[in-house]
């Protein structure tokens, strides 16, 4: 089968690669028919040092199910289903609390001889619990907004959880990539009537403002710090959504969350600290978020996507064929496309 292989910074390949097999009987063999880039593959995209082996990429994916184990149930070839963005076996303690990123048995795609969700067949360990079958035909056009739930919209969901968000708060999202835009639709979901949008990419925000954003702040740093804190009376919001992953966005999250609020962060960290001294501590500020456990939101979020009341798939706006996936990157990695959906 035909797989991506990242070999350093800037070096992506679609190769041939074995197909997979079952190799435990809790597996389950899927044959992929839509997965994605994700914002956080642009990271070892810009950084990764060169390697011999390489190493297999995407954790996004959803496709039919065509063989099973000897100890799955519940599914059965044919079945058309998404994955989450790390495999659990979903009984352990840490999943049974809605943590299946600590899973006990669980595991990430693309590592320790597991398939990587980029390529045209994935073998899942832990298929019974990593696994959700979904009730539409392998061609519906729900498919882009159903592999959303594989990670992108649950990640900007978390971030909405973890930071409170209810009707009666107000929220800032920091950032305008796939994930902010996405935490600005749960946020609108979850009730937020006033949600200001940092980002300065207008065609980014244009999409933000039809997710729900009330307010576009396009400054940065201490400029949109207080462009921010001027739209809410000089207080701030009850909530931020940090959905970027560097140090001027947690920067920002700090300067613009109001006294008593909470911060999801959510963007991928690539930075080490937070600055949360003396004059933070005075404000009773909770920093809070971390990897989404996309699998115990899935099920939550399913019925929106299935009747329409919310359509976060429109984060694609690049479709390619499997042998552009290194174009792919490369438009992502340019700001010439938001989120890229690939159909092998």
């Amino acid at each position: 089968m035909r797989a991506t292989i990242m070999y350093g910074a800037g070096d992506v390949r679609v190769e041939t690669v074995p197909d997979p097999v079952l190799r435990q009987p809790t597996d389950a063999i899927v044959r992929v028919t839509a997965s994605c880039i994700c914002g956080s593959d642009l990271w070892p995209y810009g950084s990764m040092p060169p390697s011999e082996q390489g190493r297999r990429m995407g954790h996004e994916f959803l496709g039919v199910v065509e063989e099973t184990g000897a100890e799955v149930s519940g599914f059965r070839a044919g079945d058309l289903v998404v994955a989450p963005f790390v495999w659990a076996d979903n009984t352990c303690d840490f999943c049974r609390e809605g943590l299946q990123t600590s899973c006990r048995h669980g595991g990430g795609w693309g590592m320790d001889g597991v398939d990587g969700g980029q390529g045209e067949a994935v073998r899942v360990p832990q298929a019974e619990g990593t696994l959700v079958k979904l009730p539409v035909a392998a061609d519906s056009e729900l498919l882009p907004s159903l592999l959303t739930l594989s990670d992108v919209f649950c990640t900007g969901h978390h971030a909405a959880v973890t930071a409170g968000v209810n009707p009666r708060t107000t929220v800032t999202v920091i950032g305008d990539g796939a994930v902010g835009l996405s935490a600005v639709l749960a946020a609108r979901r979850l009730g937020a009537e006033r949600i200001i949008l940092a980002g300065r990419h207008k065609d980014r925000t244009d999409l933000g403002r039809e997710f729900g954003a009330t307010d576009v702040v396009a400054d940065r740093g201490e400029e949109g710090v207080a462009a921010i804190r001027e739209l809410t009376g000089g207080d701030g919001t009850h909530a931020v959504l940090e959905c970027v992953g560097t140090q001027q966005a947690i920067d920002m999250s700090i300067g613009v969350v109001r006294d008593g609020g909470v911060i999801g962060r959510v963007g991928a960290a690539q930075y080490t600290q937070v600055p949360l001294g003396f004059d933070t501590f005075l404000r009773n500020i909770t920093v809070t978020g971390g990897v989404a456990p996309a699998r115990a939101y899935i099920e939550d979020l399913l019925p929106d996507v299935l009747e329409g009341n919310i359509e976060p798939g429109r984060v694609f706006d690049h479709t390619i064929g499997f042998e552009e996936v290194p174009a792919g990157y490369r438009a992502m990695a340019d700001r010439q496309a938001l989120k890229v959906l690939i159909r092998p």
